[in-house]
């Protein structure tokens, strides 16, 4: 190895140049800071190339084949959509190269100075990375961890083998599984059953309980409805006790509450994960950067760390591990550096998940609020009643809001259904603006859109939706 002899000075160094990473990077230049971003492998990290990207390119093929039936009514196709896997797996690919290509032409075009390596913390303003034989010594003014996380097996299991998959590997699978079990309701496993569903697999899913559920429930209840129409096997309320793998098949055996002890055989298995801060090569205990119990980097309201020149970011910190959330802190801590005052609030970061009918949350869920001992009134719209989910032949789902009856302001927005995803922002920013019912009725909505959906569940919140069955009782003194 050759050791710099000289420390090199730097401004500003961003550790990992995944989604918050390079977010941070290309806002630090514009605010005018020196930029060295520090990536050991490819820029954009796992959600680019392992994650993110390839998930939702095959959760979008998946969908696609999903609407042959629907393609067949219009007239195009025979309604029986063929699927070569090589195909989805080599566009999968041009797609991640392409991304990754227009970050790195971001960044240069940017004049980030990008250095390739592993790096770790000499001490609390000196930093060495490691390319191969080369290790160079830098002095930085300011530092921002951002080097997210890395799925671990949640259970004692066999050894290394191709059944037993994380959601780094199931994306990468040479075939599409014979018989794929699911363990886990979180919006990852469900994503996963749904799209290999729709691409052919025999699916079987997994789940400990529905008090687990961190969106509303009765977005669950739908989901497991299609599920159930879609021929997806869902076992609930269970207790995992053994995974077992042969050279042929993989044996699940849980307790169920109901039944006892029972065993499901698979040609593989899909396994969420918990995910670990990925810092252990970062060398912060030498410099004493203080961490939870859990292992993430403790930083305050702006994102500094113990150490006030170094700031982390995304996966390694507290909190739901999401790109939206680490692209967020990133530029309020990159903005607290230049000399801004920022703002991160994560109150109302929507939970999104891309199977078939997407779903997103945001807000109390129906329980939460009923918990908060809040006063609580719900109105559901079933999309099957909205005009363009009848043009599209997208008329699963519906969309669901919570007020309060006395303030008539907005706690929360739950959608089940195609344009789900889109209109997450707008419920968004809904509820950020602490919005009342009026609000959202007052303005005009495009006609025939899904947008309508949510005025008419807003305006069934006291029986006004036009397209919707009347409920019994009805207060005409309310305009």
């Amino acid at each position: 190895m050759v050791v710099g002899e000289i420390s090199q000075q730097r401004n500003l160094v961003i550790i990992g140049g995944g989604p918050g990473g390079y977010s941070t990077a290309i806002r630090g230049a514009q605010l005018g800071l020196s930029v060295t971003l520090i990536e050991k492998v490819d820029m954009g990290g796992i959600c680019l190339n392992k994650g993110c990207i390839p998930s939702k390119t095959y959760t979008h093929a998946a969908k696609k084949r999903a609407e042959s039936a629907h393609l067949q009514e219009l007239g195009i196709g025979n309604g029986t959509a063929g699927f070569d896997l090589f195909k989805l797996q080599a566009y999968k690919d041009k797609v991640i190269g392409g991304l990754r290509a227009g970050v790195e032409s971001l960044c240069k075009q940017n004049k980030i100075e990008v250095i390739r390596g592993k790096a770790g913390f000499l001490g609390p303003n000196k930093i060495g990375v490691e390319n191969g034989h080369q290790f160079d010594i830098y002095e930085f003014e300011q530092a921002i961890i951002a080097t997210g996380s890395y799925p671990i097996m949640p259970f004692p299991a066999p050894e290394k083998t191709k059944r037993i998959l994380l959601s780094h590997e199931i994306f990468e699978l040479d075939e599409i599984p014979e018989h794929l079990l699911v363990k886990g309701m979180d919006y990852i496993a469900l994503e996963v059953a749904s799209s290999y569903a729709a691409l052919g697999a025999k699916v079987s899913v997994l789940f400990d309980s529905m008090a687990d559920c961190v969106f509303d429930e009765s977005i669950l209840k739908e989901l497991l409805r299609l599920f159930k129409r879609r021929k997806i096997n869902v076992i609930k309320d269970i207790h995992l006790v053994s995974v077992n793998v042969t050279t042929d098949e993989i044996a699940v055996t849980f307790l169920d509450d109901k039944k006892g002890e029972d065993t499901i055989h698979g040609s593989h298995l899909f396994v969420t994960g918990k995910s670990k801060p990925n810092v252990e090569d970062l060398g912060i205990n030498r410099i004493g950067i203080v961490l939870t119990n859990e292992g993430s980097i403790h930083v305050n309201g702006s994102l500094q760390t113990s150490i006030p020149s170094i700031y982390a970011i995304g996966d390694v910190t507290e909190g739901p591990l999401l790109a939206v959330k680490a692209i967020k802190q990133g530029k309020a801590a990159v903005e607290t550096i230049a000399g801004l005052k920022p703002e991160t609030d994560l109150t109302f970061m929507p939970v999104v998940a891309h199977t078939i009918p997407p779903f997103v949350s945001v807000g109390l869920t129906e329980q939460m609020a009923r918990d908060f001992g809040m006063n609580v009134r719900t109105s559901q719209f079933p999309l099957g009643s909205n005009g363009y989910a009848a043009i599209t032949g997208c008329k699963d789902g519906f969309i669901k809001v919570i007020s309060d009856p006395e303030t008539e302001i907005i706690s929360g927005i739950h959608m089940i259904g195609e344009g789900a995803i889109e209109m997450s922002g707008s419920f968004v920013q809904l509820l950020e603006m602490a919005a009342k019912e009026e609000d959202v009725k007052f303005p005009l909505y495009a006609h025939p859109s899904c947008s309508e959906g949510l005025l008419e569940a807003v305006e069934g919140l006291i029986d006004q939706a036009i397209h919707a069955v009347p409920s019994k009782k009805k207060d005409l003194l309310k305009i």
